[in-house]
């Protein structure tokens, strides 16, 4: 139902209304062949002709056409084909269809039939929201952004059916079906007359399917962007219905374009609800008619929006060639929350992501950097996750309470309209390629959280459920965000403060621990740049530091970085790497014989790739194919104030503050003894064990 003709009977003589309509229809046609046929560029090719032909000889038959060529060639003809696109497009393809019988007729014998050609549209217009889709706008062309959460399967609607007589067996051939998810009525009566035989009854009709013709369809699911959605609304959804070449162009969790005829079908609703809504007669259901596919997350990272222009990427190659860009860019993150300029840079690092490697087995290597921040109440977490998620690419921001594992991964669910089971992707899966980052980490159940190892190494999200195995994408960051144990970082309880499994810490590159400690000077610079923030708001907005980016100029700079480079390391600073990395473990090796017993934070090959990882970042903020020993150093030194640091916090478990270095050393010395000495459970006086040792002393 997206024809906006007027119905009407021709029982009465409107010939001449006919006639001028086919005389319309032909003069169209023929301008739009002519578009075809001789619409060419600057450089003089003729760009349609050649794409028609070229796809033909392909066995591929469609035409893309660009709705501002179609303007610059012949303005009424793009009104009409805006307004009435149904009726107009029908005539496009016709003319697409006849012209490329004249340009292949050379190749085919004339024999074979000239294939149906399918015309797709794209436009450079701006789209509109899923929110200003009204009825003004039906049955006309509309575009609109959004992200794809669910395709049904491949299915076949007919374009052309050939009906049969139950009673005569006389068959009406050939009967043109509508376009869309408008359905046919076959005629109630026959119109056969046939001497001496009974009339036909009513409803004699029946479908052949042996003589229809048949075209692919697919039924696809769009949300609206998360960023158009207003404060305190859920997101619109609006079903997209695409046919023949564009099936099969999307997943769940692309960003599209999508160009369509805005339309209404019946509402296809249960018996009862249909006898329920007896008033609801002239009512109906919209959904889109897809007439063009722009997919814009292909690449890891894409750039969402508009694309960049030579003199942006001009000034993106001055600004990388910089030497104290690492810099500005830490400074750039969070603007308005004072210090924590290690964790700025290692969010900085998670921004650009380290270099994605396929190796010759077809196993990946993960190139996206993992962070966890772990401490105190009131140290700006959320708010440093709040920032990430506006100016990554792509961003998913995520509480731990309000998500469980089918959130966060991928559910299951049975398809209302069709009763199969279909699946929609989750907040990892729709972040694939940009950031995901969960806040109040250590309140999410242990299950769920057990739920995202897979995708926090692997990359993938596998799924065994209701008949349905499949694995889906995930390439993106973690970014999560934690309190210890006690609310607070309690120096002497050490490794208890940590809450979390070896297995979820070793996938995360980088942990730091953040600590609201007392100090003086600090706490007045830190005053004072609270104070500035809250009386100069909207100031310090309109002056920024020249040594930081704004943002809309920070979001483009990490797409481009990330669609342009993967930056691998150099022979030296891989030795250099080595070498560290042997230190590392056998540093983390000693201390755990010196306390007896293993660090909560394990040191594995797994950290060593993330320092890999972290200097492919640093090299890629400086568009460099190769990491140096420079980037490997400062990589180093960012998981030696992190991860290491982390690692060691529980080494003077116990007393520590209160206690000197010696008499520490002492403890634990008294400890081991003990621990040697004397079997579990068993029990000894205090006295002999005093005696005991003073013996062994003396």
């Amino acid at each position: 139902m997206d024809d906006p003709g007027i119905f009407f009977s021709d029982n009465f003589g409107n010939e001449e209304e006919q006639n001028q309509d086919e005389i319309n229809r032909l003069s169209t046609l023929k301008r739009f062949k002519e578009f075809i046929r001789q619409f060419y560029t600057g450089s003089g090719s003729y760009i349609y002709r050649d794409q028609l032909k070229r796809h033909y000889n392909l066995h591929q038959y469609w035409l893309e056409v660009d709705l501002a060529d179609l303007a610059s060639f012949d303005e009424a003809l793009a009104e009409k084909l805006y307004k009435q696109p149904t009726e107009y497009l029908q005539l496009f393809e016709d003319a697409a269809k006849e012209i490329a019988a004249e340009v292949t007729r050379a190749q085919t014998d004339g024999d074979e039939d000239v294939r149906d050609i399918q015309v797709l549209l794209k436009s450079d217009a701006n789209p509109s929201g899923v929110r200003d889709l009204k009825s003004g706008v039906v049955s006309k062309l509309v575009k609109i952004p959004g992200i794809v959460i669910a395709a049904s399967t491949i299915k076949s609607k007919a374009t052309r059916i050939t009906v049969q007589c139950r009673s005569c067996r006389t068959f009406l051939p050939n009967i043109t079906v509508h376009p869309g998810l408008e359905g046919y009525a076959l005629p109630r009566k026959c119109t056969v007359d046939q001497a001496g035989r009974p009339k036909c009854p009513l409803d004699p009709y029946f479908i052949v399917p042996d003589k229809c013709r048949c075209v692919d369809y697919q039924i696809l699911k769009l949300q609206e962007a998360p960023e158009a959605v207003p404060h305190g609304e859920m997101p619109r959804h609006l079903q997209l219905f695409c046919d023949r070449y564009l099936t099969e162009k999307v997943v769940p969790g692309n960003r599209v374009t999508i160009i369509g005829i805005y339309s209404i079908k019946k509402s296809s609703g249960t018996k009862k609800a249909q006898a329920k809504d007896h008033v609801a007669v002239g009512i109906r259901n919209p959904y889109l008619r897809v007439v063009g596919i722009q997919v814009e997350t292909i690449g890891l990272g894409c750039n969402i929006g508009s694309p960049i222009t030579p003199q942006e990427e001009e000034e993106f190659r001055r600004l990388a060639a910089n030497p104290a860009v690492y810099e500005m860019i830490a400074k750039s993150v969070a603007p308005s929350i004072f210090g924590s300029l290690d964790i700025k840079k290692a969010i900085s690092c998670l921004l650009f992501g380290g270099s994605r490697k396929r190796l010759p087995d077809g196993l990946t290597r993960r190139g996206d950097i993992n962070l966890l921040l772990l401490g105190d109440p009131g140290t700006a977490k959320s708010q440093l996750l709040k920032f990430v998620e506006r100016v990554s690419p792509i961003g998913v921001y995520t509480s731990g309470k309000g998500s469980s594992a089918a959130g966060l991964t991928a559910s299951v669910i049975r398809d209302p309209s069709t009763r199969n089971f279909i699946m929609e992707g989750g907040a990892m899966v729709l972040a694939d390629g940009g950031v995901v980052c969960i806040d109040e980490f250590d309140k999410m159940r242990e299950d769920d959280r057990v739920a995202i190892h897979e995708a926090m190494e692997q990359q993938t999200i596998s799924i065994a459920k209701a008949g349905i195995t499949t694995t889906l994408n995930s390439r993106c960051s973690v970014l999560a965000a934690a309190n210890s144990v006690f609310g607070r970082w309690d120096d002497t309880k050490g490794e208890e403060n940590i809450d979390f499994m070896p297995t979820i810490l070793s996938r995360f590159d980088m942990i730091f621990i953040v600590k609201d400690e007392h100090n003086e000077a600090r706490d007045i610079t830190m005053a004072k740049h609270v104070m500035g923030v809250h009386m100069n708001a909207l100031q310090t907005m309109e002056e920024r530091r020249s040594d930081e980016l704004p943002l809309h100029v920070f979001k483009k700079y990490i797409s481009f970085c990330r669609s342009r480079i993967g930056p691998r390391l150099s022979e030296a600073a891989a030795e250099k790497l080595k070498n560290r990395y042997v230190l590392m473990r056998s540093g983390t090796g000693e201390q755990e014989r010196e306390t007896g017993k293993r660090t909560t934070i394990p040191i594995t090959v797994r950290q060593l790739e993330a320092v890999i990882r972290i200097s492919e970042s640093l090299a890629k903020m400086q568009l460099q194919p190769f990491a140096t020993e420079r980037h490997v150093d400062e990589a180093l030194r960012l998981f030696q104030v992190s991860t290491l640091d982390a690692a060691m916090s529980g080494s003077l478990a116990g007393a520590e503050g209160f206690t000197s270095q010696e008499d520490q050393e002492m403890l634990n010395r008294v400890e081991k003894q003990l621990k040697r000495r004397f079997a579990i459970g068993s029990q000894v006086s205090e006295h002999s064990i005093v005696q005991d040792f003073t013996r062994q002393v003396s």
